[in-house]
C-alpha cells in the first residue's frame, strides 16, 4: 500500500466564514449548552439510580471519592473553592441523610454537581484566541525547525524549511476534506505525547478543516504553556482522577449532544497515552459510545446527519515522556519485580526545551489519516455512503432498527461500540508508518533479548550495561531480514514504511540510530567506535521495540 504524502499541496478552508464552524456556534452559546448537559446528564443519571435511596448512595459515593482526590491528587488547575465546594455537598447531605421525607434535596445537590462538572469541561473556544494561538505555534516552530540550518541567531529568521517539511502528512486527506462537508467527523488517534493535541490541532488546520473539539486531560493545564493553547482551541477537560459514575455521565453527555450539534470531535480512545509504547490492543468505549448514540439520535431526529470515523496513527523517532511512561508500565506489569523512580515531566520549561531539541534534530513527525468508517466499521467511500462486506453501498440506518423502527438498544449499542473498537485498532495496525529509528530499536531488543532468554522479562532489563552488545555485521544481518519483511507486509497492506526505506541499508540504518531517542540523557542505542551496537537504557530500548509488536516480526530475528 503506497500512500501519497501531502506534505506539497494547499488546502484552502472548506469553510472560509469562521462564523460558519461548528464550535464556534458551539461557544457562542456556551451557557445554554453547559445548562443542556447539565439537565439531560441528570436525567441519565437518575435513570441509572432510580430511588431517592440509590441516588444518595451515589451522592454519598462521589463525595467521598472526591475528598480523596482533593487529598491524593491536588492539582495547581483545580478550583479555589474546590475544597468548600464539597464540605458544602457534605453538608447538605448530612441534613437529608436518613429522611423519609427530603423534599427533593437530593436532586438538587445532583444538578449542583453536574452543573459544576459540565462547566468544568466545557472549553472557551474563541476565534480571535485560535488564530493567534495558531500563529505562534507555526511561527515558533517553524523557527525552531530553521535553527538546525542557521549558523547565527539571524538565521532563525532566513531559513526556508517549514512544518510542512518536519510533519509528513499522508492518507486519505481529499476523503476528510469532503466527508467533513457532508457530516460530523470524529477523529481517533493513537497516543502517544503530551505534544499530541497540538500536533493534531496543527494538521487540522493545514487541511483546511474548521476546528474541532477534542478531550483534553485536565492535567495539562498544570502546564501554562499548555494552558493557554488548549483552551483556545476547542479544548474540553477530561480529568482523569474523576472516576465517579456523576463525572463520567457527564463527560459523556457532553460528548455525545456537542456530536449532534455537529461538531466534529476528536478523542484518544485508548483513554491516556501509550505506557508501554506499543500501538493501543484495547480502546476505551466510553467516548466511543457516544457517537454511537449521538448517530441513533441523529437518525431518530431523522435530520440526515451523519458521522464518520477517521482513525489516525501518530508516529514519533522520539518521545519526551517515554522515560517515565515505560517505568510506569513496568512498574505496574511487574509489581515487586520491577521498582524504579518515576522521572516525569511536568514543568513547562522542560516541555520548551524538548521542542527546541526537537525542531532542530532532524527527525520527521509521521501523521497518517485511515479511511474513513461509519459507526459499524464499514469503509464509506467520497460521497458518505456506507460499504458493506459484498463491496455494494448499505445503510446504516438499518443497524438501529427493529420491526420498521428505530428502537434504543444498551446491550446492542455496546456491542456495536465493541466491534468498531477493534476495526479501529486494526486501522491502527494498518496505517502505522515504520520509522527507521523504530526498526533498530525492534531489531536490537530482540537479538538482546535472544541472548539472555533464559531470564523473564524484569530480570533481563535489569542486566548491567557492559553484558549488552552485539557485533554490527551480526546486527545488519537480522536488520536485513526484517527489511525485506516490512516491505513484504506493506506490499499486502499491513503496515506503511517511511521514505527512508528506499535508501540503502546501512544509510537507513544510520538514520534510525541517529534519530532513536535524541533527547534522553541515555541513549536506548548507540553504536560504539569500535563498532559494535549497545545500549545505554534497556528499557527504554524496549519502549521503542514495542511500536512494532503485534505484526509476528519476531519471526525474523532467530
Amino acid at each position: 500500500m503506497k500512500l501519497p504524502y501531502n506534505n506539497k499541496q494547499t488546502f484552502p478552508p472548506i469553510l472560509p466564514d469562521h462564523d460558519e464552524w461548528p464550535v464556534v456556534k458551539l461557544s457562542k452559546h456556551r451557557e445554554e449548552f453547559v445548562e443542556l448537559v447539565t439537565r439531560e446528564a441528570v436525567a441519565r443519571i437518575k435513570a441509572l439510580r432510580p430511588g431517592t435511596a440509590e441516588l444518595i448512595k451515589e451522592l454519598e459515593a462521589t463525595r467521598y471519592k472526591e475528598k480523596l482526590r482533593l487529598q491524593n491528587e491536588p492539582w495547581e488547575v483545580d478550583p479555589d473553592d474546590e475544597v468548600a465546594f464539597w464540605k458544602k455537598v457534605k453538608a447538605d447531605l448530612m441534613e437529608i441523610s436518613g429522611k423519609k421525607e427530603t423534599g427533593g434535596r437530593e436532586d438538587e445537590i445532583l444538578e449542583r454537581i453536574v452543573r459544576r462538572y459540565a462547566d468544568e469541561i466545557a472549553g472557551h473556544f474563541k476565534h480571535s484566541y485560535y488564530r493567534l494561538a495558531r500563529e505562534i505555534v507555526t511561527f515558533g516552530f517553524a523557527r525552531l525547525l530553521n535553527a538546525s540550518q542557521a549558523d547565527n541567531f539571524a538565521g532563525l529568521f532566513r531559513g526556508k524549511r517549514t512544518l510542512r517539511d518536519k510533519i509528513r502528512i499522508r492518507g486519505y486527506v481529499e476523503q476528510l476534506r469532503k466527508l467533513a462537508k457532508l457530516g460530523t467527523i470524529v477523529m481517533v488517534p493513537t497516543h502517544f505525547s503530551n505534544l499530541d493535541s497540538i500536533l493534531i490541532g496543527w494538521v487540522i488546520h493545514e487541511l483546511g478543516l474548521p476546528p474541532f473539539i477534542y478531550g483534553a486531560g485536565l492535567n495539562l493545564f498544570n502546564l501554562k504553556l499548555f494552558a493557554y493553547f488548549m483552551d483556545s482551541v476547542g479544548a474540553y477537560k477530561v480529568d482523569r482522577r474523576k472516576k465517579n459514575l456523576i463525572y463520567l455521565e457527564t463527560l459523556k453527555m457532553f460528548s455525545n449532544l456537542a456530536i449532534q450539534q455537529g461538531c466534529h470531535s476528536l478523542f484518544f480512545p485508548g483513554g491516556t497515552r501509550s505506557r508501554s509504547g506499543m500501538i493501543e490492543k484495547k480502546l476505551k468505549l466510553g467516548l466511543l459510545g457516544t457517537a454511537m448514540e449521538a448517530q441513533r439520535i441523529n437518525y431518530e431526529k431523522d435530520n440526515g446527519q451523519r458521522i464518520f470515523v477517521v482513525p489516525v496513527v501518530l508516529n514519533y523517532n522520539f518521545v519526551l515522556e517515554a522515560p517515565s511512561l515505560i517505568h510506569q508500565y513496568l512498574e505496574r506489569e511487574g509489581q515487586e519485580k520491577y521498582y524504579i523512580d518515576s522521572d516525569n515531566y511536568t514543568t513547562s520549561y522542560k516541555i520548551v526545551k524538548f521542542l527546541i531539541k526537537f525542531f532542530t534534530k532532524q527527525a520527521e513527525i509521521s501523521v497518517t489519516l485511515g479511511r474513513a468508517m461509519d459507526l459499524f466499521g464499514n469503509f464509506v467511500n467520497d460521497d458518505g455512503q456506507s460499504i458493506g462486506k459484498l463491496g455494494r453501498p448499505i445503510d446504516p440506518k438499518g443497524y438501529f432498527m427493529q420491526d420498521g423502527r428505530i428502537v434504543y438498544d444498551k446491550q446492542r449499542d455496546e456491542e456495536y461500540t465493541r466491534l468498531l473498537s477493534q476495526r479501529i485498532i486494526e486501522e491502527y495496525h494498518k496505517f502505522n508508518e515504520v520509522l527507521p529509528s523504530h526498526l533498530v530499536a525492534f531489531v536490537a531488543y530482540l537479538v538482546f533479548r535472544k541472548k539472555f532468554s533464559n531470564l523473564d522479562l524484569f530480570s533481563f532489563l535489569r542486566l548491567p550495561e557492559d553484558e549488552i552488545s552485539l557485533e554490527y555485521i551480526t546486527f545488519m544481518e537480522y536488520v536485513k531480514k526484517v527489511v525485506d519483511a516490512l516491505k513484504m507486509y506493506e506490499e499486502k497492506e499491513r503496515l506503511l514504511l517511511a521514505p527512508e526505506f528506499e535508501k540503502p541499508l546501512e544509510e537507513l540504518v544510520q538514520t534510525g540510530l541517529n534519530n532513536l531517542g535524541m533527547y534522553h540523557a541515555k541513549r536506548p542505542l548507540l553504536r560504539h567506535p569500535l563498532g559494535h551496537i549497545y545500549t545505554q537504557d534497556l528499557s527504554l530500548l524496549y519502549y521503542y521495540h514495542n511500536r512494532l509488536v503485534g505484526y509476528n516480526l519476531e519471526q525474523y530475528v532467530r
